[in-house]
């Protein structure tokens, strides 16, 4: 990406204003949203976990990763015709 240098704030692009009800952003909000939710989300169960040491915590992270990783990988995975 190159380097642009100005001599003074008046060069520099002004940022777009937006009017009051412009649909614009939240249609850039909505696309956001819709990238988070296409990614992978780490499900965890609820409640709460108590650990003496985090040696005793890792195996237990592990296994909820392996989870998360497995209904990810099963929920993309196209099921092949007959």
């Amino acid at each position: 990406m190159p380097v642009r240098r100005f001599r003074s704030v008046a060069e520099m692009e002004q940022p777009r204003r937006r009017e009051p009800g412009d649909p614009e952003p939240f249609r850039m909000i909505a696309a956001l949203w819709a990238t988070g939710a296409s990614t992978v989300r780490h499900r965890f169960p609820t409640g709460v976990y108590r650990h003496r040491s985090i040696e005793s915590l890792d195996p237990l992270t592990e296994a909820w990763a392996e989870v998360s990783f497995r209904a990810f990988h099963a929920a993309r995975t196209p099921i092949p015709p007959r």
